[in-house]
């Protein structure tokens, strides 16, 4: 499988990250194992994950994605040298000071996120979210220190706006500051306000590596969403619903047209259209079946033509 250089980050990637939200929410540890066993088989080796997953399931504290995708790593002798980890820290997890970007947040978080990945570096480590409390040099400076102690190997930032990313580079450059070199937004055929455009533009100019999240819009794309009757009492309800629209019809639509011209499925043509298009290194994609991880590999595969990309461009255009 032919591998992409991620922004400056100084490592390569396969088209598709795996994205471990699911772990701990969606599917338990041992179909976990299975999901994440499957997508190595199939030539796949990056995982994202973050802190926060899955704080919001009911018993749950936070963490759980990270420690099963330890257990995973543990349990598979020499697969970390084969894998490629992504986590995120900043988001809220709901216990006292565990939140925000600040330096004592970040260094407290690193050590945590390495206890329960067990592993002694994260390949790449992200702002989940910009935190307009905490000066972007103290988050920086703080990410200078885990680099030098070689607790982490590149950094990323999440959830930024163009503004947000471009003081966070002027930052780097005006005080001698590592820089991000990965930026992770959410950007599917639908949903491309927040990325395209400026946001966009400034992460091609500077050549930063970018890895998408909801890429497949919580499933809506795989094109099994068509009514208010097909989500049902799905976990992921309340935002399939708000694509159910003539937009979303049209983007269905297209999918269905092009995926019949491959003999392949809505969500694999979706998955293909983001790793064909300027700006994007790889789509971040959660499996909780072996048939979904069959369907990356595919997708991967895919060649969309001309034609193809401008059928799917013009039914997401906003």
């Amino acid at each position: 499988m032919k591998k992409r250089a991620l922004g400056k980050t100084g490592f390569d990637i396969s088209p598709i990250v795996f994205g471990g939200n699911v772990l701990g929410w969606t599917i338990d540890e041992k179909a976990g194992f299975e999901v994440l066993d499957a997508f190595v088989d199939h030539g796949f080796d990056a995982i994202d994950t973050a802190d926060v997953y899955s704080v919001w399931v009911p018993g749950n504290k936070g963490g759980e994605s990270e420690t099963i995708i330890g257990r995973w790593l543990k349990a598979r002798p020499g697969m970390r040298n084969r894998v490629k980890i992504f986590t995120k820290t900043g988001m809220d997890m709901k216990q006292p000071g565990k939140n925000g970007l600040s330096e004592k947040r970040i260094m407290q978080a690193v050590d945590e996120s390495l206890g329960r990945l067990g592993i002694d570096r994260i390949d790449l480590y992200f702002s989940h979210c910009f935190d307009p409390d905490v000066p972007q040099a103290e988050t920086l400076g703080a990410y200078d220190r885990l680099l030098k102690a070689g607790k982490i190997r590149s950094i990323g930032a999440s959830n930024f706006d163009a503004a947000q990313l471009e003081q966070a580079l002027d930052v780097s450059r005006e005080h001698g500051l590592p820089a991000y070199q990965v930026l992770q937004p959410e950007y599917n055929l639908y949903d491309r306000a927040s990325y395209d455009g400026a946001l966009r533009d400034f992460c091609l100019r500077e050549g930063l590596g970018v890895v998408t999240y909801y890429s497949l819009a919580s499933g809506f794309l795989s094109g099994k969403y068509r009514s208010e009757a097909d989500v049902g009492d799905s976990k992921r309800k309340g935002r399939v619903e708000t694509y159910l629209n003539p937009r979303g019809t049209k983007i269905l639509d297209a999918l269905d047209k092009v995926a019949k011209r491959h003999d392949a499925k809505d969500a694999e043509v979706a998955l293909a259209w983001l790793i064909e298009r300027a700006g994007v290194t790889a789509p971040i994609a959660s499996a909780t079946k072996l048939s979904q991880v069959r369907s990356f590999a595919k997708a991967a595969s895919l060649s969309l033509s001309a034609d193809d990309m401008d059928v799917l461009e013009r039914a997401g255009a906003l």
